[in-house]
């Protein structure tokens, strides 16, 4: 898993295969941080309202009649939500977890 937390930390301008490469790691990043108590609730909520346009059906582009395009939206709004969520959180927990993951844990 050499390169998730390569001591640049998160902020680093990742090519978009590296974040595919590593999406299971932010994942267990994401899972990890938002059970965390020290990470205000506050911090937590762009992701949270990020999943929630995910996963619920209703839509500003809608799927119908170009396929795949509607999910345009939808991947956008998680990402930034993500990204707005990382960097809400302290900085010393986010290097904590990714260090724990880069470890094995």
């Amino acid at each position: 898993m050499t390169g998730f937390g390569d001591g640049g930390g998160l902020r680093r301008n990742y090519s978009t295969l590296h974040y595919l490469i590593h999406a299971p790691n932010f994942i267990r990043l994401f899972w990890r941080l938002l059970n965390d108590k020290r990470v205000s609730s506050l911090a937590k909520l762009p992701l949270v309202i990020g999943l929630l346009y995910f996963i619920i059906p209703l839509d500003a582009i809608p799927e119908f009649p170009l396929i795949g395009v509607g999910y345009l939206d939808d991947v956008i709004i998680l990402y930034l939500a993500a990204k707005l969520f990382i960097k809400l959180c302290p900085p010393h927990v986010v290097q904590e977890h990714v260090r724990l993951i880069d470890e094995g844990g």
